[in-house]
């Protein structure tokens, strides 16, 4: 549930820039540079400052607006989630005050809508990947086969996505994806250990 939450924000902010929430920063670009990897993201600096050249998933300020758009313009059925258009303003390009049953349903149902136009392909892929991922981990009847192929998936996508996005993004929370198939075996579907009903 909060593993969920953590990747969705640090997906959401990534994409819009937001300050200090960002996994993309100068600190970020740096260590690229210590580590001698991915030269075409090495800050430049110009005039004592430094310019942090574009990732492949960093939008522009129209792209960030229309992402805003797309998630304000999205209505629901009756309970099947709160109003998440409070928290998206998109004017400010800015996304905040989301729960965890509120990032839950943007990483599984709207996330791979708004990226898919918005991103290169590449990203988008990654994006639909991860959104897959929790959605076949939350059916309400798993298959231990089915857990077990999702393990190895998510490895897999993991390993894609560190080609797009810079390792500060890959903190504990990204990482713990990879241990959620093997606990779904153990302890049964995840509905069952979920808080939602006791929070809502």
């Amino acid at each position: 549930m909060h593993i969920g939450k953590n990747v969705s924000e640090s997906l959401i902010n990534t994409f819009l820039g937001t300050i200090e929430k960002s996994k993309d920063n100068l600190n970020s670009h740096l260590d690229l540079q210590a580590l001698g990897i991915r030269s075409d993201l090495h800050p430049v600096e110009v005039d004592d400052q430094f310019y942090l050249p574009p990732a492949p998933y960093t939008m522009s300020p129209d792209k960030k607006k229309l992402f805003c758009e797309i998630l304000k313009g999205v209505k629901f059925p009756d309970d099947f989630a709160s109003n998440i258009r409070h928290n998206i303003h998109v004017n400010e390009k800015k996304i905040f005050g989301l729960k965890s049953h509120e990032c839950h349903i943007i990483i599984q149902h709207l996330l791979p809508l708004a990226v898919r136009k918005i991103l290169p392909e590449m990203v988008s892929a990654g994006v639909i990947r991860i959104s897959g991922f929790f959605k076949k981990l939350c059916l309400p009847v798993i298959r231990r086969s089915d857990m077990d192929s999702l393990e190895a998936d998510i490895a897999e996508t993991l390993s894609l996505l560190e080609a797009i996005f810079l390792p500060s993004f890959f903190d504990m929370m990204v990482h713990l994806m990879v241990h959620l198939p093997a606990q779904a075996r153990m302890a049964g579907p995840v509905h069952f250990r979920s808080m939602w009903p006791v929070e809502r």
